[in-house]
């Protein structure tokens, strides 16, 4: 079964070259990585020839301009061109653990989605995370963790049971309910299709909820891997957060969540839009 790893990005090539190494050190092999690119630039384009070049990496590059908060929009230009028949989503600020995408192929079965979390690290550990920290699966451990300013006991506890081979036991016990979150969630191609995308009117605050939700009106089912597919999550700024984006988000989920709503007028296709050619597989 071909895989595309979909991770989203704007404007930070730091944190972007933390993620890549994280996905080269995979014990999966084989899988496509489409960076959904809103806007960055020329620093990203060069960051990704240089791992193609180097590590031999399968990278596409999917651009588009900065014209404000624009992560559906290039969500959905991602789904397009990439070549897997399974999508599995994340961002450029969230380090994969090594077994992050066989976790996420084991698991997946027909008319599922997988809902994973991540472990937030602080400021300081972000910037001082390093490529001989991962090489070297260093940050994968509690204790240097804690050693290294990370105070989250949630997170500690999840990297804990995973290590000790107790994440699947937890997910079923754990009372979070099981949700699409963008920055750690996968589901089959043909129904993220079938729901037609991202709502390209959502910006900052739920936007991947949303298209959850509609997955799930669908009849796409998700099941939790949080202790299970791990991925170590970058702190950064967040200066496109706004309280009108925030209410206008809220609105248009609960219009979602209120008409049992699969398929959105403002997504993949719209009227007028020319899809672009889908590349062929191989």
């Amino acid at each position: 079964m071909r895989v595309s790893v979909i991770i989203t990005t704007a404007n930070q090539p730091e944190w972007l070259a933390k993620v890549l190494w994280g996905y080269l050190l995979q014990t999966q092999r084989g899988f496509e990585l489409v960076v959904a690119d809103d806007g960055s630039g020329p620093e990203v384009a060069c960051l990704l020839e240089a791992f193609r070049q180097r590590e031999g990496m399968v990278i596409a590059h999917v651009w588009q301009p900065r014209e404000g908060f624009r992560k559906c929009q290039i969500l959905n230009q991602a789904i397009l061109q990439a070549r897997g028949e399974y999508l599995i989503f994340s961002d450029g600020d969230c380090v994969p653990d090594r077994d992050f995408v066989a976790t996420h192929l084991g698991l997946a079965r027909p008319g599922f989605g997988l809902s994973g979390g991540c472990i937030r690290l602080p400021m300081s550990l972000s910037q001082r995370l390093n490529e001989h920290d991962l090489f070297s699966g260093r940050c994968r451990l509690p204790s240097w963790l804690w050693q290294h300013g990370m105070r989250s006991l949630t997170g500690l506890r999840k990297l804990s049971l995973a290590g000790m081979g107790l994440g699947a036991w937890a997910d079923f016990l754990t009372p979070t309910q099981a949700t699409f979150n963008g920055h750690n969630a996968s589901v089959w191609r043909e129904d993220a299709l079938r729901v037609n995308g991202f709502d390209e009117r959502l910006v900052y605050g739920g936007l991947d909820r949303e298209f959850g939700e509609r997955l799930h009106h669908a009849g796409v089912r998700f099941r939790q891997v949080r202790h299970q597919a791990v991925c170590f999550h970058l702190e950064h700024a967040r200066p496109y957060v706004n309280a009108a984006g925030w209410q206008q988000n809220r609105a248009i989920r609960e219009a979602t969540r209120r008409s049992k709503r699969v398929w959105t007028q403002h997504g993949i296709e719209q009227p007028g839009r020319v899809r672009p050619p889908v590349p062929l597989a191989g």
